[in-house]
């Protein structure tokens, strides 16, 4: 792993170190070295119930990212870096510790970055699905060295709008990037299979979280899901559980500096409900609580 990095929709071609070194900043959107930098490694029983299941879906939190979006939940992870640098190997190992605890997938979240670890780290075709937890911003280059060793795709559809992505992501082409990644996507998986254990065992699961005061772009998405596939096609999760965190907590963007209310939490369930989309999930309004976000504490990266 060498060279010029080109393996997300930024291109900034970034030298990027196989590890970190004493520099205060790494080069790159991601400022991340090539090696893997995991923040926690467990059981998590929080995704869509076709994912977590009974036994939860084996989780990697991989730190750093390559968007800049203002609310991230797992700031602390994908802003502030926390995390440890691990090896393929390590990482192997983590995907077979989560195994033997009866994870009913390995769920790589916000893996773009480290894409070569990742497809080095899948050389060996596991004994579950992978699912690749994704913010959406993906290149269809990189996706498609993915085929054959992601079977479900799990992206966000953060926006429509193009300047609300440039505002909070700094990613003023995230819509028809993460269009045609999505597309990509479902073209490897094809239409979504679940087993009669109720558990998803290939396909895209498209999420969505709605922003306060930005009902009418989740309209928008809401109105491209619909017209874009067929019923069977791909499942949709229209999430609610957004809160406050990040940069919005330090005064920032203070439009976002609250919940979603009664009412937006109404209308968006009516638009959803009108669309016709029957293929998926409406998340509960209690979602939106702390208590929900991971401890990135360092839980499964260690060697026992």
């Amino acid at each position: 792993m060498s060279g010029a990095c080109f393996d997300c929709p930024r291109r900034c071609g970034a030298l990027r170190p196989e590890l970190p070194d004493n520099a205060s900043l790494l080069p790159g959107i991601c400022a991340s070295p090539l090696q893997p930098v995991v923040a926690r490694a467990g059981l998590h029983f929080w995704e869509e119930p076709v994912i977590s299941g009974t036994r939860g879906s084996g989780t990697v939190f991989f730190s750093g990212c390559n968007l800049r979006c203002v609310f991230c939940q797992n700031f602390e992870i994908s802003a502030l870096h926390k995390g440890s640098v691990i090896t393929v190997a390590r990482l192997k190992e983590i995907y077979r510790d989560l195994i033997s605890q009866g994870a009913h997938n390995i769920n790589l979240v916000t893996p773009t970055h480290f894409l070569r670890a990742v497809l080095a780290s899948l050389d060996e075709k596991l004994p579950v699905p992978v699912v690749y937890n994704s913010n959406g911003y993906e290149a269809v280059e990189a996706l498609r060295l993915l085929e054959g060793k992601v079977q479900i795709y799990l992206p966000d559809l953060k926006y429509f709008d193009d300047e609300l992505a440039r505002r909070y992501s700094q990613a003023p082409d995230y819509f028809a990037t993460a269009t045609r990644a999505i597309d990509e996507m479902f073209r490897q998986t094809g239409r979504y299979e679940i087993g009669e254990d109720g558990l998803l065992k290939r396909g895209v699961v498209i999420r969505h979280l709605v922003l306060p005061g930005h009902l009418a772009d989740s309209m928008k998405i809401i109105d491209y899901v619909k017209n874009r596939f067929r019923k069977g096609d791909v499942l949709f999760s229209l999430m609610r559980q957004y809160l406050p965190c990040g940069r919005v907590l330090k005064g920032e963007f203070p439009e976002l500096n609250r919940k979603l209310n009664f009412r937006e939490i109404r209308r968006i369930e009516e638009a959803l409900f009108r669309s016709g989309i029957e293929d998926g999930f409406l998340q509960d309004g209690c979602a939106a609580d702390a208590k929900f976000i991971p401890a990135f504490d360092g839980t499964g990266v260690a060697r026992s």
